[in-house]
């Protein structure tokens, strides 16, 4: 039998009108503006305020373990998690990230999820959606141009160009825009200087989207940013600049979060697309606040592995929102727990051996394992019942599901449930589903991982040993000097931000499994002060990706009916 792709599958559905998906959410009319038939833009302002008595949702956060470089389906997850407690009867709202080009048209593909799984309409939402992403990146490049505006036209802020660390971004994955020289030409180009691109996501305005929880706050947090420091030592703001009022005008319409429906028509509220490996990789705080007030169950999503997005979300956005999760759900599938055991290697842009990936390997499975219930301790950190799914592939068989289902629950999980919701939506996921209610009802301790009052290496070092496995970390002498600038600078009661590869709990992408004995590097760390945190590089990090040699682009087409071909 043929298997549908996604996009055919997308396609074929029958989607309702906006407006009824609004009305299902419980959202008055003059509380959304339409974006064509099926996607509609949330006032959540006056949302927030007309509910402000209704109490909250319970809050449910998917994870994963660490993913192998095609990812492990935590969007699948999350969407069809949202479709199975539809299916139990309850009241359930789902909230996502926006999908960057990058990843679109690179190795990873988009963020509607798959088969019988996904949010739709999925070729806009995937493509330019409501133009918040081309937003997040026009406000960011006319803090850019500001910038070297005023050093060309007598520099009256005295900004030492040696230490603009503002890059302008584009939502392509473009290699050659990494590092590049501006300014050639003349006077009248601008003062020439090194720099080089970010992808749009990895921006701060992309950050600051996503953890401002008002019109005003997102004001204030733009203002906050610090782009260089002048001849003397001292930060150079966007509001320094006089570029913040105009960057958050750029930005009004982007803050409000975007209502679109899953396959099965339950309300998907999809806003902000920071990436978590670099930035904190959660959706907007202002969509979960309004899922939260609409729904009795909310269902989001942290990017990559429990140590990544789910750590900074506990770490940085729970500190910002107020709100914290009822339970975890922590995804994992049966090929990336052998990769961990060593069955086989996984290198991004290259395809998996599939002989490996469908053969029973019980030993390097239940070494594999190792990685899922480090994760599980992670999350366990923050006083929250912990739910596993295993994103169940055709290949798995009953003595792979029966071994990691043992080890997890012996780890202290609520449940291990397997899940089909891929090929089932939400008939796939009912028992997990029943077994998410069910954690969501136990007594919760939520603790942080560490007090904002820590010094900025206590930090660091906290995140590293405990949630990464480190036996310490090694500060570089310009991680040192950064450190020291921080503090008298009085950001070091900010939360941290790591940045290092999502495809290792420790800083090196070939060390799976759950790592010892090893030391974390921290070489750089930058301020991100409007987002609110700061972020140390553990290693080298890209903040513009590269295409592959084979690039998803190249299956991406239209038929002579402008119909869309070759998008997953």
């Amino acid at each position: 039998m043929t298997v549908p792709s996604d996009l055919e599958i997308a396609q074929a559905a029958e989607l309702l009108p906006i407006l009824e998906i609004a009305k299902k959410l419980g959202l008055e009319e003059d509380e959304i503006d339409l974006y064509g038939k099926f996607k509609a833009k949330i006032d959540f302002e006056r949302v927030l305020e007309r509910l402000k008595d209704r109490p909250n949702g319970k809050y449910i956060d998917v994870t994963a373990i660490t993913p192998t470089p095609l990812g492990e389906g935590k969007t699948v997850t999350s969407i069809g998690l949202t479709e199975s407690l539809a299916k139990i009867g309850k009241n359930v709202v789902l909230t996502l990230r926006e999908p960057s080009l990058g990843p679109v048209f690179g190795i990873k593909g988009g963020a509607a999820g798959g088969g019988y799984s996904q949010v739709v309409p999925m070729e806009d939402l995937n493509l330019h959606f409501t133009g918040d992403i081309h937003a997040v990146g026009a406000a960011n490049n006319l803090l850019a141009a500001m910038i070297d505006t005023s050093i060309l036209l007598g520099n009256p802020l005295k900004i030492d160009p040696m230490t603009i660390s503002w890059r302008r971004v584009v939502d392509i994955s473009d290699r050659a825009l990494r590092d590049i020289v501006i300014g050639l030409g003349g006077r009248e180009n601008g003062y020439p200087r090194q720099t080089g691109y970010d992808i749009t996501v990895a921006s701060e305005v992309m950050a600051i989207l996503a953890l401002a929880t008002s019109l005003k706050d997102l004001r204030q947090r733009l203002g906050r940013i610090v782009v260089a420091y002048t001849y003397e030592g001292k930060p150079v703001t966007a509001e320094d600049l006089k570029a913040a009022g105009a960057m958050t005008v750029l930005l009004k319409e982007a803050l409000k979060p975007n209502l679109i429906q899953t396959l099965e028509h339950n309300p998907c509220i999809m806003h902000a697309g920071p990436f978590a490996n670099i930035a904190h990789g959660n959706n907007s705080i202002v969509a979960d606040l309004v899922a939260l007030k609409c729904g009795d169950y909310v269902v989001t999503e942290s990017g990559f592995g429990a140590d990544m997005g789910a750590e900074k979300m506990m770490n940085i956005k729970c500190r910002y929102s107020g709100v914290t999760p009822d339970c975890v759900v922590i995804t994992c599938t049966i090929r990336a727990l052998k990769m961990h055991g060593g069955a086989f290697e996984a290198r991004p842009g290259k395809p998996l051996d599939e002989e490996l990936v469908k053969k029973e390997n019980m030993p390097a499975l239940e070494e594999g394992t190792g990685n899922l219930i480090k994760q599980i301790e992670n999350m366990k950190l923050f006083g929250v019942p912990v739910v596993v799914t295993i994103n169940r592939r055709v290949t798995d068989t009953e003595a792979e599901i029966t071994l990691v289902k043992k080890l997890a629950e012996a780890a202290g999980v609520v449940a291990c449930v397997p899940i089909d919701v891929w090929a089932k939506g939400g008939e796939g996921g009912k028992e997990a589903a029943e077994a998410v209610v069910s954690a969501c009802d136990q007594p919760k301790d939520f603790k942080f991982l560490y007090p904002l009052e820590a010094s900025i290496k206590e930090k660091i070092e906290a995140i590293a040993t405990k949630i990464y496995g480190a036996d310490g970390v090694d500060y570089s002498p310009l991680a040192e000097q950064k450190i020291k600038q921080y503090t008298e600078a009085g950001y070091d009661k900010l939360p941290i931000c790591m940045a290092k590869t999502h495809l290792s709990l420790s800083h090196d992408p070939n060390l799976k499994g759950a790592p010892k004995g090893f030391r974390l590097p921290v070489v750089d760390i930058r301020p991100s002060i409007g987002a609110g945190f700061l972020y140390p590089l553990c290693g080298a990090m890209r903040t513009m990706p590269g295409l592959p040699s084979r690039p998803a682009a190249v299956d991406v087409d239209i038929d002579e009916n402008g119909r869309t071909m070759g998008l997953f």
